[in-house]
């Protein structure tokens, strides 16, 4: 223990003779590495571009004391981001690898067009897009997510929807490609479409127009 003890005192004292060794002068002449390179990948040219300037302020300071906050805060403002990892490069790089987000689902409000990505937010647009259903009515995005979600677990093909509506109530009706009217019940939704799943493969040659499952365990159809 005794030992021990005389070995950090010795540490100790060594290291304060070789800092007590450096004047003012020796250290102006440390002078640590700045930022000299950003590269951002996973979005267009044209995004990555824009992400590239607004964190040019970052070479300013040295790779060895980068917070993350401050990339995060320009990244985290980009609502085509999913997801981001960056990597260090000593002594001055910096590597950005962003995953884009995936659009689910389109709509038209007074204030234009939107998409509405995997991650939970709105991007405004000028173009609609092919194949994305589009949302009617004054939708949660939660409730949203959840049906998503359900559709999800089952064999029910969410790439066959056309149009979602979402009511005050907080239940949603979908139409498919096919012009089928589906109209789910407020909860127990998963239950509901593994109820529709049956039943569809069931009925595979039948043309129905309307099938209602507010009702649980029930089915009431329209032909």
């Amino acid at each position: 223990m005794h030992q021990s003890r005389s070995k950090k005192i010795f540490v100790y004292f060594f290291l304060f003779i070789i800092i007590g060794t450096l004047n003012n002068k020796n250290l102006n002449k440390i002078e640590l590495t700045k930022i000299k390179e950003i590269n951002v990948k996973g979005l267009n040219e044209k995004k990555n571009n824009e992400i590239i300037y607004h964190l040019n302020f970052l070479k300013i300071g040295s790779i060895f004391f980068l917070k993350k906050s401050e990339i995060a805060q320009i990244i985290d403002s980009d609502n085509l981001v999913e997801e981001y990892s960056v990597f260090k490069k000593y002594p001055s790089t910096l590597d950005i690898q962003i995953k884009e987000t995936k659009f689910l689902a389109q709509l038209k409000t007074e204030d234009g067009n939107f998409l509405l990505g995997s991650n939970r937010k709105l991007i405004k647009t000028t173009e609609l897009k092919s194949g994305l259903p589009f949302i009617f009515g004054d939708f949660d995005k939660e409730k949203f997510f959840k049906l998503k979600e359900a559709i999800d677990k089952t064999n029910f093909e969410y790439n066959q929807i056309k149009n979602l509506f979402f009511f005050k109530s907080g239940r949603w009706d979908i139409e498919t490609d096919n012009g089928l009217i589906i109209k789910l019940p407020k909860e127990k939704i998963y239950m509901s479409l593994k109820i529709l799943d049956n039943f569809l493969q069931q009925i595979r040659e039948q043309k129905i127009k309307e099938i209602d499952l507010r009702q649980y365990n029930q089915i009431i159809i329209n032909g």
